[in-house]
């Protein structure tokens, strides 16, 4: 087993002597961290983590999510000739908000939309004491959250709402302890601003957008695995939509549906940006829960493990369409912001 070692038993620094190198399963020895300081969580600040912009981001974020929902109704109802039913649809999905006040909600998302799973026995006791002590430190019950696990090969997961916390399969597997608290506090960063149910409701309104965006990820999945059926596909989807778009140009005589039809070539665009912000800030957040250090190491260890495999999926898989920024360009603006305090 490979991955980030390091604890708070031998101190760093100039005093404390050379910190130990940790070595990955091939053999090699991941990149030193420019940035020294004590093995020990530094305190956390007085303002809160994240400061606003993490909440700005999240409003924003939240805000077009359910806007693009709103067009992608729209769209379809105009697509299937239901013009009459359009707003119809839109009072039954904006009444349907109240589906938010039932806590089953975020079992259903997180385990149908968001694809995550609930630890097994053994793996909830191997993170129990990483979340303990990141709950007591943020001063939140942990028996209010729930952990989820997302099969993904990242150092981080994914933010969900509601009372979801979850963590990627390398990192449970791969960090120790005390690594593994500064990737739970990525996670429980977006937590510590909102409201349990305004972050549902936001998240309940950008379903259909997302529903969409899932079926285009897994189209272009497709068509990567199996390209003759995959390319069919997402020619023909293609060609049909640049006819219906030609369609509503010629015969529509106001340019608002013609935009509406425009919208799903610019919306991935708006979502990679959003979601970098979004990152970038909840990073800022685990520095100032005091994680900051703990987290470089883990970006870092993961960087050493991924880096051939990093350069040859660069050209196939964009960093603007999975939403998710370089582990190195977050590494970068990491550094900088721990570097002012």
């Amino acid at each position: 087993m490979s991955g980030v070692e390091g604890g708070a038993e031998r101190p760093e620094g100039p005093m404390g002597g050379e910190p130990r190198r940790p070595v990955d399963g091939t053999g090699g020895v991941n990149p030193r961290l420019p940035i020294r300081g004590p093995g020990q969580p530094q305190p956390m600040r007085s303002h809160g983590p994240g400061g606003g912009g993490l909440l700005l981001s999240e409003i924003v974020g939240s805000a077009i999510w359910a806007v693009a929902s709103f067009f992608i109704i729209y769209w379809f109802c105009q697509l299937f000739g239901a013009e009459d039913a359009t707003w119809i649809l839109i009072v039954v999905w904006l009444v349907s908000g109240i589906i938010v006040f039932w806590r089953g909600m975020d079992f259903l998302l997180s385990r149908f939309l968001f694809g995550l799973r609930q630890p097994t026995m053994v793996e909830g006791q191997r993170l129990m004491p990483s979340w303990h002590a990141v709950a007591t430190r943020s001063g939140l019950d942990m028996n209010d959250y729930s952990l989820w696990i997302q099969n993904a090969d990242g150092a981080t997961a994914g933010v969900a709402a509601g009372n979801t916390v979850t963590v990627t399969g390398w990192a449970m597997y791969t960090l120790p302890p005390s690594h593994l608290e500064a990737v739970l506090a990525f996670d429980l960063a977006s937590h510590l601003h909102s409201r349990t149910w305004i972050s549902r409701l936001a998240l309940w309104y950008s379903v259909p957008a997302r529903l969409v965006a899932l079926g285009v990820r897994q189209l272009l999945k497709l068509s990567r695995t199996i390209p003759a059926i995959g390319c069919t596909i997402v020619g023909f989807l293609l060609m049909a939509y640049i006819g219906i778009l030609l369609f509503a140009l010629v015969f529509y005589d106001s340019l608002m549906v013609p935009l509406l039809y425009l919208s799903p070539v610019l919306l991935p665009f708006l979502f990679g940006g959003l979601a970098h912000w979004n990152q970038r800030m909840a990073d800022r957040a685990v520095a100032d829960m005091g994680h900051g250090r703990k987290l470089l190491e883990v970006l870092y260890g993961w960087q050493g493990q991924h880096q051939e495999v990093s350069r040859r999926m660069a050209m196939t898989q964009p960093d603007w369409l999975g939403g998710q920024s370089s582990v190195s360009e977050r590494i970068r603006a990491l550094e900088n912001y721990i570097q002012r305090f």
